[in-house]
């Protein structure tokens, strides 16, 4: 349908509709004249079908792309597309073709669709579902075909594009397509103009209201190489030269008199406040809308987190265990956002890889925050140790569409500690009421 669509004009749609519509009416050509017709537009579509193959445009590309997109977010950029022949080009149009969101037949033989086991004996044998929903998951998003400016003799023309991304991760655009008419206005010959790019589109991002995280200051060993001068602190780090408003009872009278200027002690931050965000991974399924939510509300809390004045670890478990720290001159909240639109689930994988390395870094935090997909005894077990570790533990617990709410009751949380739901499909209104 695609190639049709970008194939003929809609002056050519119509062309085809009446060589259909006449073939069926001049069937009898003793008492019609429709086969008039259908010889007339036959053979004009003959020869426009003939005219575009025998030409042979040539075009060069380059595009200006934004270094980050966001998902469900539109973003524009601009495509430059060269003639290379010494002839006008009118009425061209151009699109960008995307990755081809097809599965390999091993991803489609080892990937189930999550509703696999509700279809009936046929679906399950020709596995047309599962298909339908790899294409989809792997559909990143699409662009708009545009009209192109007239492209003179060796020259230059721009078009503004639209990209529409779904989902996060990397998007790859493969080529470029320029469909030329033929001299009729029926066909189109289209070019495909190799030039591969890539932009990384970030996890889509709610708005928070404002809340106080759990925990408070704490002093970090070897902090003076991970923080700013912001802080609390009687750690010695260098002397200086006295400026206006130093305190009087940092001077170095020692200094002061062997070099005869006041020379004041200068100290770096050790105690300050750090917040872990906690992502579960673990999920049986290769991609589930509660794992994409949790990703998304990580990224929300990632951002609206004020890291000038804290540290933010991020922790989460893919191929190996990983710890990510931005705040305070370390990394910046759009590196985390980066490692945030590549994560991915890790199947067949224990919870306790994950508990343990948040067990050996919770002496360094002020404050847990725990994105959870589901809550078990695993999960259950995980908050006791933080709270036997007097760690404040915020939980937002992201779970199915229709799926039961927990009980509250068997929940086991300290008056710090704070217990939140949130359904997808309404993840917006519930971060809404934190």
């Amino acid at each position: 349908m695609r190639w049709y669509s970008r194939k003929f004009t809609s002056t050519g749609k119509l062309v085809i509709l009446g060589i259909v519509v006449t073939a069926c009416l001049g069937v009898d050509t003793n008492r019609t004249v429709a086969y008039q017709a259908f010889a007339f537009l036959a053979a004009l579509f003959t020869l426009a079908a003939l005219a575009g193959r025998f030409s042979r445009p040539k075009f060069s590309l380059s595009r200006t792309l934004p270094r980050y997109g966001t998902a469900g977010e539109p973003l524009d950029y601009t495509v430059t597309v060269e003639n290379l022949q010494a002839t006008l080009q009118r009425s061209l149009r151009y699109v960008d073709d995307l990755a081809d969101p097809r599965p390999s037949i091993d991803v489609f033989a080892s990937t189930p669709e999550p509703k696999e086991k509700t279809r009936n004996f046929v679906d399950r044998f020709f596995k047309f579902h599962r298909w339908m929903w790899l294409i989809e998951r792997n559909t990143r998003g699409s662009v708009e075909e545009r009209d192109l400016p007239t492209a003179p003799p060796l020259g230059q023309t721009e078009v503004r594009l639209q990209l529409k991304p779904t989902r996060r991760g990397s998007l790859r655009i493969e080529n470029g397509t320029v469909a030329c008419p033929d001299p009729f206005g029926i066909c189109r010959r289209l070019v495909k103009i190799p030039k591969a790019d890539k932009i990384l589109i970030l996890p889509k991002r709610y708005p928070l209201p404002d809340f106080d995280l759990p925990g408070s200051m704490r002093y970090q060993q070897g902090g003076v190489a991970l923080a700013s001068s912001v802080g609390e602190s009687e750690e010695f780090a260098s002397l200086r030269e006295y400026r206006h408003g130093d305190p009087q009872r940092r001077i170095h009278w020692k200094s002061w008199a062997k070099v005869g200027k006041p020379i004041v002690k200068e100290f770096q931050a050790e105690f300050f406040v750090r917040h872990a965000l906690i992502l579960d991974t673990f999920s049986d399924a290769a991609h589930s809308e509660a794992f994409e939510e949790a990703v998304s509300v990580a990224s929300s809390l990632a951002c609206a987190i004020d890291t000038q004045d804290c540290l933010l670890d991020l922790l989460f478990v893919g191929p190996k265990a990983y710890c990510f720290t931005a705040g305070r001159g370390v990394a910046h909240s759009e590196q985390m956002l980066e490692i945030l639109a590549s994560v991915e689930t890790c199947p067949g994988k224990p919870f306790e890889d994950l508990d343990d390395m948040v067990v050996r870094h919770a002496a360094a935090v002020s404050g847990c925050v725990c994105v959870f997909i589901r809550w078990d005894e695993a999960r259950q077990r995980l908050v006791d140790k933080l709270r036997g570790m007097s760690v404040p533990v915020m939980v937002l617990l992201i779970r199915e569409r229709g799926a039961e709410q927990v009980d509250r009751k068997a929940v086991n949380l300290g008056p710090e500690d704070a217990f939140h739901e949130l359904e997808v499909g309404a993840v917006e209104e519930g971060l809404a009421r934190l």
